[in-house]
């Protein structure tokens, strides 16, 4: 049964805002908001993806939330611990031996990705006509929604399932506030998606990725660390 405590609502606010800023600044979402929004309407793609992001954090949390309530708190706190202490630590490997940072780039990687799907779309309509774009519940969304919205919402939240974030924001759930988790990590993708939509090309021309995976490495780190200090919950 969830109790309201001010305090711990706060510590999860400000936990999950600073690990949603550190780590999808840059991310898969983050580009694919950025390039969308240089082809559409900066709103509604802003809107699209930051419904998804926002119904993922929801769920996420609420799953970290219920851990407890079908597994010990003993197993999902020690869980949490694990799971803070991997990702940082495999965020500070992926700096100093390579890993993330070689390779196709995050936005080289959208690019593709995005560019492969409007190529299909493109060739499924040629065969099909409006028949086949109006064809599954994706077509009916898009007769309610507009396509733009639709199509940014569905990428986005695919791109974020299994993501480390999403991973995260259940670990930290599980061990702090639900709602202030949720709120927190609402507001750190708002915040995230708006400068993709405002002007993410260009910023990500000036953001050092691997400071960001260093800040976000330790950030995972003292998160673990401060959950092994205050031990398991009562």
């Amino acid at each position: 049964m969830y109790t309201f405590d001010q305090g711990e609502v706060i510590e999860a606010f400000l936990k999950s805002w600073g690990m949603i800023l550190l780590s999808e600044i840059g991310d898969k979402t983050f580009f694919i908001a950025a390039i969308m929004a240089m082809r559409n309407s900066r709103r509604v793609v802003f809107a699209g993806a930051l419904g998804a992001l926002a119904a993922m954090t929801v769920l996420s949390a609420v799953m970290g939330w219920a851990a407890p309530s079908l597994i010990s708190k003993k197993y999902t706190h020690y869980g949490a611990i694990i799971l803070f202490m991997y990702f940082g630590l495999r965020m500070l490997y992926d700096v100093a031996f390579g890993g993330e940072t070689e390779g196709e780039s995050e936005l080289e990687e959208v690019e593709r990705e995005l560019g492969s799907k409007q190529a299909k779309a493109g060739n499924k309509a040629g065969v099909n006509g409006d028949a086949g774009r109006k064809a599954g519940y994706l077509g009916q969304l898009k007769t309610l929604l507009p396509p733009v919205f639709v199509e940014a919402f569905a990428l986005t939240f695919l791109a974020e399932w299994g993501d480390r974030s999403q991973i995260a924001t259940i670990g930290l759930a599980a061990s702090t506030d639900v709602i202030g988790v949720s709120l927190g990590g609402i507001l750190g993708h708002a915040i995230c998606t708006g400068a993709a939509v405002i002007g993410g090309r260009q910023l990500s021309a000036h953001i050092d990725e691997r400071m960001l995976s260093i800040l976000g490495g330790l950030l995972f780190i003292a998160f673990g660390l401060h959950a092994v200090w205050e031990g398991v919950p009562a």
